[in-house]
């Protein structure tokens, strides 16, 4: 397994990092922890968690996936292990429940309720990259980030990083930091995919000049890359098979992954990686790593035998006719997600 420095910190991950947003609810306890061996036996020390997981939450669901984590850290070094979580902010609308009441600002008193919950339910005493998960536009940078700063610090949090963010966004807070000398997001966490390469357009070059790394969330895009709902299938127990069920919010996100045009290209990219010899899984997997400014991928899985075709695409890297493959299909269904 290939690691890499994230940002300009002291944190060289593993290139694929555990997502746990299923653990508690499509993963059970049992199997979440199986998932959390089999990935660290291939290798993967980075772990990714969020006050909020598992997704969809309920109330008496949200910070279960820390509990699981924490569990398990428990059986190793902790030092073995990079473990990063995140604090709620506003939410983005769809999923916001839970941990706290009003927990929807990045202000310094919700951060710091937020963090404490998190170390208590993770079982340690420092998180090694501390993110906010999505930002809060009705409140300054200044406060968001005197917090984070006052965190690190104290010696809680080692670094911090934003997701779901923009170039504005993250431009804007590296401002803000270099000039209050406050810490500064050494990571961005957003969505990134075969199937939704808006990231390079703008926020790539962000990252590449500033020494920022994505941590790309959904290189699988949710699930459609692996080919698992093609030809019509909803298999049962899958993402976005749950979330048509769940509410509008989610609805409308299952709408934006899986439809025809996400479906029509997750067919092409799949006829090249069966021409390449891999797995389609492993080709999405492999050309997410294969981008400069990429520090890992998150992957997720609901049962530890998922892990298989995604772990495959640890130190593959793909041909040169592979990648202008898919590019080519890139630029003939531009933007499948919307």
């Amino acid at each position: 397994m290939r690691r890499r420095r994230l940002g300009r910190t002291g944190l060289v991950v593993s290139e694929i990092c555990l997502g746990t947003m299923t653990f508690g609810n499509q993963a059970d306890e049992a199997t979440s922890l199986a998932i959390l061996d089999r990935a660290f036996d291939a290798g993967v020390d980075f772990i990714d968690v969020a006050e909020v997981y598992p997704v969809p939450p309920e109330r008496h669901w949200a910070g279960r996936s820390e509990e699981i984590v924490g569990k398990w850290l428990r059986s190793k070094p902790r030092d073995a292990v990079i473990v990063a979580t995140k604090v709620a902010g506003p939410g983005g609308g769809w999923f916001v429940t839970p941990v706290r009441e009003n927990k929807g600002t990045l202000d310094r008193h919700h951060i710091r309720r937020a963090v404490e919950g998190s170390l208590r339910r993770l079982g340690t005493d420092y998180i090694d990259l501390y993110q906010t998960h999505w930002p809060d536009r009705d409140l300054p940078w200044e406060e968001t980030l005197e917090a984070l700063t006052r965190l690190v610090e104290e010696g809680k949090v080692r670094y911090v990083g934003c997701s779901n963010e923009t170039a504005y966004g993250l431009t804007k807070s590296l401002w803000v930091s270099d000039r209050e000398g406050f810490v500064r997001y050494e990571t961005i966490q957003n969505n990134f995919s075969l199937l939704h390469r808006r990231f390079e357009d703008e926020l790539a070059e962000v990252c590449r000049r500033e020494k920022v790394s994505l941590l790309a969330y959904s290189p699988l895009a949710g699930g459609v890359l692996s080919g698992k709902y093609c030809g019509g299938q909803w298999p049962s127990g899958a993402r976005f098979t749950l979330y048509r069920a769940y509410n509008d919010r989610s609805q409308a996100m299952t709408r934006r992954f899986v439809n025809e045009r996400t479906l029509a290209a997750a067919e092409r990219f799949a006829t090249v990686a069966r021409e390449a010899g891999m797995a389609p899984a492993t080709l999405a997997i492999a050309w997410v790593l294969s981008r400069d400014f990429v520090g890992s991928a998150i992957i997720g899985a609901t049962r530890p035998d998922q892990l298989e075709p995604t772990l495959a695409a640890a130190d593959c890297t793909l041909p040169a006719d592979v990648l202008q493959a898919c590019d080519r299909i890139s630029r003939e269904i531009p933007y499948p997600m919307g």
